[in-house]
């Protein structure tokens, strides 16, 4: 059996923009381990974002193929493609995308909506997640009325709630204080071994990359390097 939870074959994204034709990904390839924890980082304009689209199935490639789970998700579509994308991707942004008119419980129960489980079910597993994140006191409030962290937090347990394979986190500090995003960052770590979900995070901050296994350095929409990092024994 396999600990490979993404592959990514030869992966090539083309735009046409009139008679231009704009390459953003080149013959990309590379494979995420299960619980692994792996930054994108590169240059504006370098790809980053457009290989994150096609990773969370919001985009497909020109060429090429992505699995998850063994799954060709550049083959699937419609419907299909969005029962997967629900069950096996979670998502952190930047901008932590919670809704604003209802409690941190709440929001972190949304995916689960699509979901058979009831009422009480929902409630108990997004109450435990958001416990173990250090939210047990913040059920109850909105994203207002929580910290840029705390937000941030109550973003990674509605990633988290249905249990996927992998994580997407686009800069996923971009608008935390240097010590918020520093534990927002150990948080993932944590959770991807504890977990055994894999993490993919595009981060400008190259502090923060030293908290990965390894970095993915995207220049000019190709793979650079791949750096493993290498950390002293306790």
């Amino acid at each position: 059996m396999t600990n490979r939870a993404v592959r990514v074959n030869n992966v090539s994204k083309t735009y046409k923009s009139g008679n231009i034709e704009v390459r953003a990904l080149e013959h990309v390839s590379f494979d995420l381990e299960t619980g692994e924890f792996v930054a994108i980082v590169g240059p504006s304009g370098s790809g980053k974002s457009t290989l994150m689209n096609i990773l969370g199935t919001i985009d497909k490639p020109t060429a090429g193929h992505v699995y998850i789970d063994d799954v060709d998700v550049s083959q699937m579509s419609g419907n299909k493609l969005a029962e997967f994308r629900n069950k096996k991707l979670g998502f952190v942004f930047q901008a932590f995308n919670l809704v604003n008119g209802l409690d941190a419980e709440q929001n972190v129960e949304l995916p689960l909506l699509v979901n058979t489980m009831s009422e009480g079910e929902r409630r108990r597993k997004a109450d435990s997640l958001l416990s173990n994140l250090g939210l047990s006191e913040r059920l109850k409030l909105r994203p207002n009325q929580l910290s840029g962290g705390e937000q941030q937090r109550v973003a990674i347990a509605r990633a988290l709630i249905n249990d996927p394979t992998l994580i997407l986190a686009d800069e996923p500090t971009g608008n935390l204080d240097t010590k918020s995003g520093e534990y927002v960052v150990k948080l993932l770590k944590t959770i991807s071994k504890e977990k055994e979900v894999t993490i993919v995070m595009v981060t400008h901050n190259q502090d923060i990359t030293k908290e990965c296994d390894r970095v993915i350095h995207i220049r000019d929409g190709k793979v650079e390097k791949i750096e493993v990092i290498k950390r002293k024994q306790k």
